[in-house]
């Protein structure tokens, strides 16, 4: 038996070949959910799921698109913007 705070099923249980040829249990803690567009709310593109720890290794241009709102919102949702803040200024 496993030691108790590893019964949990919030862990993942990941079964990995040892050399010797016997099967074990490695506990991994499970992936974050993907990021989602602020506004619409459809999935981003670009953005790694990644567990802080795992995110903080990653380079800034690894991490989100390089575009103005890369990360926050989708490409679909920034062209609209864009769209609107132009045709608000030229009336």
């Amino acid at each position: 038996m496993v030691r108790p705070g590893l019964r949990s099923r919030s862990l993942r249980r990941v079964y990995r070949r040892t050399p010797g040829g016997t099967t074990t249990i490695h506990f991994e803690k499970r992936k974050p959910k993907q990021a989602r567009c602020a506004r619409c709310g459809r999935p981003l593109g670009g953005v790694p799921r990644g567990r802080p720890r795992e995110l903080r290794r990653m380079s800034k241009t690894s991490k989100r698109p390089q575009r103005p709102y890369g990360g926050v919102l989708c490409s679909r949702c920034l062209s609209e913007m864009i769209f609107l803040a132009i045709a608000g200024q030229s009336s």
